[in-house]
């Protein structure tokens, strides 16, 4: 997108103006005269804001605001409406088909030109690092020559200089710029340089903006004013430029972080004034007034107007007249201050009707302020800035309370977060401290109830082999269960020992080939089990960076597993290999007896078993020690199945990207072909 504004008017007078004072406010125009010239333009070029009129010879601004909203390439484009068409309904029906501003005609340049760069600005947020890094300076002093010196200067010694050339200019700069310091001549049309500073320490925005006070006058007291009015150093226009750029190097310094607050809305800033008056001679003249002052005055002729407008637009006061047919003007005010989004708007009544009772009454329905009519409205110029001024000060009071309620939050959360680090910590290590402890109560105990169940054992196989002819058949049964059960609690015992056996013991990697550990595992399986024929695909190129003893462990419990859940197929099939992915995936299959996937969570858990002890024996402890195995090498293991269609069980192992098991079952399906 490019910072060009586009204006489309078919006014040649407008056109010219607008070109005019945008291109000394520092932005681009393009100009056209037509809705066809306008949409040629918003096919070849994005612009920051497009400023358009609603009356044009062909077509009507509001139908092209919408085309422009449709428009992919224009969804960051700001839009003004600029119309003589300045009823409330055009500007409701303006503002809700997507406009960001509506401004009646005639329009106060000044403040087009503040809306423009405001909303310019909103589309080049960030500008570049250089461009922050660099200080601003705003130059005021109706000298052009004196000026464009100074200017010179300190764009040599690495400033950004913006000038102006009257102290009402000035401050208008100052509102939308926000400069770094503010260099200003004690002489100027209108309003002075003193004048200016003060108005600026009484803006909250703009407030802490360093100033320098320049005057030719040779009086001695001259920076004794100077300093009364709020300027931080003083120096005079026939010294040395040097001199004057020392001392503004001083200001900024000591000025250090104390710069302009960026996010309270200056009073120089554009402001717009919603006048609601029956009377369409007092509402213009109204208008008039604001209107010198630089305000976008908006007009309404009744309450209802009124709260349509505010329902789509939202304005920094408003000026109400007492009696007006329909809704009166304490009813309007009262529904103003009860829409939380409106309540903070500052509200003066106007009447006509001097009485106490008027006044008690307007001000018991939320008005702000309370301004008779007449026809010397400086009252009620001051009485707007007044509420104006009041207005940003409390918002800047909320702004600063929302600042350390956020801080204190932020301190608390911290607090919060460091306490239940700490307690998680401490419950971590307390918890790790029992389970080595544990692991410790189930490797004693697990070594001692080795011993009684070999006697245990023993002494059954001895009755069975030395007694066998004393017993009866029930007997025979007896100790077969005995036997068995002794056995049963041996295996038991044993898996416990190798669970925590790979907890406690030491982690070394090194170049494992998990196709060789298959290849022995396998074998001791078939020495077990001599009779049995299974098929057995081992692929090669499995070497794998990882710790063998425990890897051995893994493979056992797979291969073993498989060969268990196998025992019953009329053509077994065990297959051990790895995907063909970018990431290696291992994996070990079967065409058994397989599982019920809505069980496949329970698979790695303690003492979990899928199957019956009495269709295939079993612990429930091996899954639980091939897990642990794999994520000590900080890998992922998880399984996919079928009742009666087999299994087949997935593991990584170095998995630094940790995926989920979802997105892993999905590559290794992709990868191996699916399973069964």
């Amino acid at each position: 997108m490019s910072g060009t504004v586009l204006v489309v008017d078919d006014s040649l007078t407008v056109r010219m103006n607008l070109t005019e004072v945008l291109a000394e406010a520092g932005l681009a125009t393009l100009a056209c005269s037509t809705v066809a010239e306008a949409r040629a333009a918003l096919a070849r070029d994005r612009f920051a804001l497009v400023i358009l009129d609603v009356l044009l010879p062909d077509g009507n601004g509001v139908d092209l605001l919408a085309e422009i909203r449709a428009m992919s390439s224009a969804q960051d484009t700001a839009v003004m409406l600029l119309s003589s068409e300045s009823e409330v309904r055009d500007r409701i029906r303006g503002l809700t088909t997507g406009a960001d501003e509506y401004v009646g005609k005639p329009y106060e340049p000044a403040y087009v030109v503040a809306r423009a760069r405001e909303l310019v600005r909103r589309a080049f947020a960030a500008p570049a690092e250089s461009v922050r890094q660099m200080p601003s300076v705003l130059v005021v002093d109706d000298s052009v020559t004196f000026r464009e010196a100074l200017k010179a200067a300190m764009e040599g010694a690495n400033y950004r200089v913006v000038v102006a050339g009257s102290g009402e200019e000035g401050l208008r700069l100052a509102a939308d710029l926000r400069p770094s310091a503010i260099v200003v001549d004690g002489v100027l049309p209108g309003i002075d340089g003193a004048t200016m500073i003060r108005r600026i320490r009484l803006d909250a925005a703009l407030r802490r903006t360093p100033c320098l006070l320049l005057t030719g006058l040779e009086d001695g007291s001259a920076e004794l004013r100077a300093l009364d009015a709020g300027a931080d150093a003083f120096v005079r226009k026939d010294d040395n430029v040097a001199l004057i750029l020392a001392r503004l190097n001083a200001i900024l310094r000591s000025a250090g972080a104390q710069s302009a607050e960026r996010d309270t809305a200056s009073l120089a800033s554009p402001k717009k004034i919603l006048a609601v008056d029956d009377s369409e001679t007092y509402l213009q003249r109204t208008a008039e007034a604001l209107r010198a002052d630089g305000y976008e005055v908006v007009l309404a002729r009744s309450g209802e107007e009124a709260l349509e407008l505010l329902a789509v637009q939202l304005v920094d006061c408003v000026l109400l007249d007492l009696i007006m047919p329909g809704i009166g003007g304490r009813e309007t005010c009262r529904r103003i201050k009860a829409v939380p989004a409106l309540c903070d708007i500052p509200v003066i009544m106007l009447t006509a009707v001097e009485d106490r009772d008027s006044m008690i009454e307007g001000l018991a329905a939320g008005a702000d302020d309370y301004v008779a009519k007449s026809s010397d409205f400086d009252l009620l110029r001051a009485r707007v800035l007044a509420q104006l001024r009041r207005k940003q000060f409390e918002d800047e009071n909320r702004l600063f309370r929302e600042r350390l309620l956020r801080a204190e939050l932020e301190a608390v959360e911290a607090r919060a977060a460091q306490q239940l680090a700490e307690t998680r910590a401490a419950l971590v290590s307390e918890l790790e401290a029992k389970n080595d402890e544990l692991e410790a109560f189930s490797y004693s105990v697990a070594h001692d109830l080795r011993a009684p169940l070999r006697a245990i054992d023993g002494f059954g196989l001895a009755l069975l082999e030395d007694y066998a002819d004393r017993l009866d058949q029930e007997g025979m049964q007896y100790l077969h269960y005995v036997r068995e059960s002794a056995q049963q609690m041996a295996r038991l015992i044993d898996d416990l020992l190798a669970l925590s056996h790979v907890a406690r013991s030491d982690f070394e990697r090194s170049p494992t080939d998990l196709a060789g550990i298959a290849h022995a595992v396998a074998e001791r399986l078939m020495r077990t089990n001599p009779g049995r024929t299974v098929e057995l695909l081992i692929a090669d190129n499995l070497m794998v960076d990882g710790d063998e003893r425990l890897l051995t462990i893994v493979l056992e419990n797979l291969l073993g597993n498989a060969w268990k859940f196998t025992s019953r197929q009329a053509e077994s099939r065990i297959e051990v290999g790895v995907t063909n992915g970018e990431r290696r995936v291992y994996y070990v299959r079967d065409n058994g007896a397989g599982f019920d996937m809505a069980y496949a969570g329970k698979l790695f858990g303690m003492f979990q078993r899928l199957h019956s002890s009495a269709d295939f024996e079993g612990t429930g402890i091996g899954l639980a020690t091939v897990q642990r195995v794999i994520r000590r090498h900080s890998g992922r293991i998880w399984a996919e199945g079928a009742v009666d269609c087999g299994a087949t069980f997935y593991f990584t192992l170095d998995d630094d990207e940790n995926p989920s098991v979802e997105g892993m079952s999905a590559l290794a399906r992709a990868s191996a072909g699916g399973s069964r």
